[in-house]
């Protein structure tokens, strides 16, 4: 049996959660709550988890699935070097990110789910994952003669596939040759001999 990648479901899980944290800070500031400032501050917190976790991390075995718009993001946490690339600074980080969000009723679920995101890091960090960008590979420029099937029969210039058509019909007319479904020239009778 493989072995699980736990950096792919602390991305995920970490990711959802920064969408949860900046939902739970709309909530909080818009409603006005009591210690709304914390509202805010899981908006802020929320933000920034999601540029973090946006670009996916490369599997050791298999493909990834680049999701749409990470090679502009990727290049932006590369910058931050070590930093973005060891996932025992990540689940420090979100750790840390978390506390001040659990004060707010509207905030805490956000909060749970970045907890938790923070432990599957350190399991990935444990198990000696890290971070590695998606690196897209140059297009291979195809062979000449693979992509030729069949070389075309006639000389050119060659009329357009319409003309061609109509041509090979007319031909049919005049020489009496159909390619179409052909008579039976033996008439079949019902009766047995």
């Amino acid at each position: 049996m493989g072995q699980i990648e736990w950096a792919m479901w602390a991305n995920e899980q970490a990711l959802a959660s920064g969408l949860i944290l900046i939902t739970g800070g709309i909530v909080a500031t818009a409603g006005q709550f009591t210690q709304w400032y914390f509202g805010a501050y899981s908006i802020a917190a929320g933000v920034f988890i999601c540029l973090l976790e946006y670009p996916r991390g490369k599997r050791k075995k298999g493909s990834t699935m680049e999701r749409c718009g990470q090679k502009y993001m990727t290049k932006v946490v590369k910058l931050f070097g070590p930093f973005s690339r060891n996932y025992y600074v990540r689940a420090i980080l979100h750790l840390g990110l978390s506390v001040p969000a659990g004060f707010l009723l509207a905030t805490i679920l956000g909060t749970a789910c970045l907890a938790i995101s923070s432990g599957i890091y350190l399991l990935a960090a444990t198990r000696g994952e890290q971070w590695t960008p998606i690196e897209s590979k140059p297009k291979e420029r195809p062979q000449v003669g693979a992509t030729i099937k069949q070389p075309p029969s006639n000389p050119p210039p060659r009329p357009p596939a319409e003309a061609r058509k109509k041509l090979s019909e007319e031909e049919e007319v005049a020489t009496g040759v159909s390619s179409g479904p052909q008579e039976n020239p033996i008439p079949v009778t019902d009766e047995v001999v």
